[in-house]
């Protein structure tokens, strides 16, 4: 599989790219910002943590008149990060909606990648009903979820709002995470496909498929997964840290 390329499979080539859920948004958005050979803009519509050093620098991180700097510091930039102060230590806020729709507008990006909730650092999620933070000029949203979730209960030690997670995978008491509950989650309208609307493109990512056995569970549970909907046809299952992340691309047969 190491020959499909990244961005085609998360079609993530051009546009205004939103990741939802937990367990691989940031390090998927700077795999893909490495890879993207145009004018890339990086931010957030939710909570995000200071950006790593090579984005960093160039920054443009202010309260007032964000859409005006972004703009201008684009026509210098290939790759530019942007966000707001937050008076919360080692955090950032995000944009408005309404502001990206206006900087995707006025900066010429080719690719926007954006951070359209957040998980407090856990690898399972389900959205609460304000979320995701998903602008109307989405092309594509990528939901992500964690293969490390696999095998154990869903408790707030690796779940951001536990509670919701089972009620959408149908879960019960302390039954262990499977492949049937991720694929129930990743179909469902008030789990990974919440927000998405009607005409972006869905791609999920089921991450962290870091050795053979993931991999076989992650496959049970993408197949499953397409079988339960038709808002996407595929759902890549790859390994973020990896300098070459995929690991399978599941399509419908």
């Amino acid at each position: 599989m190491g020959a499909e390329d990244l961005a085609d499979v998360l079609a993530a080539r051009r546009g205004v790219v939103c990741l939802v859920g937990a367990g691989g948004k940031k390090s998927t958005i700077y795999q893909l910002a490495r890879r993207c050979t145009g004018r890339v803009g990086i931010t957030a519509t939710a909570h995000i943590e200071p950006f790593p050093r090579e984005y960093a620098r160039d920054a443009v991180v202010c309260e007032d008149g964000i859409v005006a700097r972004v703009r201008a510091a684009a026509a210098t930039q290939r790759r530019l990060a942007f966000a707001k102060p937050c008076p919360n230590p080692g955090r950032l806020l995000g944009v408005t909606i309404d502001e990206l729709d206006e900087i995707w507008r006025a900066a010429k990006f080719d690719l926007c990648l954006v951070k359209a909730d957040g998980a407090r650092g856990r690898i399972l999620k389900a959205p609460a009903a304000h979320e995701p933070a998903i602008p109307p000029c989405a092309t594509t949203v990528i939901p992500v979820v964690s293969a490390r979730a696999f095998g154990q209960p869903v408790t707030d030690r690796i779940a951001h709002r536990p509670a919701l997670v089972a009620a959408v995978c149908g879960l019960a008491g302390d039954e262990a995470f499977a492949p049937a509950h991720l694929a129930r989650l990743l179909a469902s309208p008030e789990g990974s496909l919440r927000g998405v609307g009607t005409t972006a493109t869905v791609v999920p990512l089921i991450n962290m498929v870091d050795d053979d056995e993931l991999a076989v569970l992650a496959r049970r549970a993408a197949l499953g997964a397409l079988a339960l909907t038709d808002r996407f046809d595929r759902v890549l299952l790859a390994s973020m840290r990896r300098a070459q992340p995929i690991v399978d691309v599941v399509r419908r047969a």
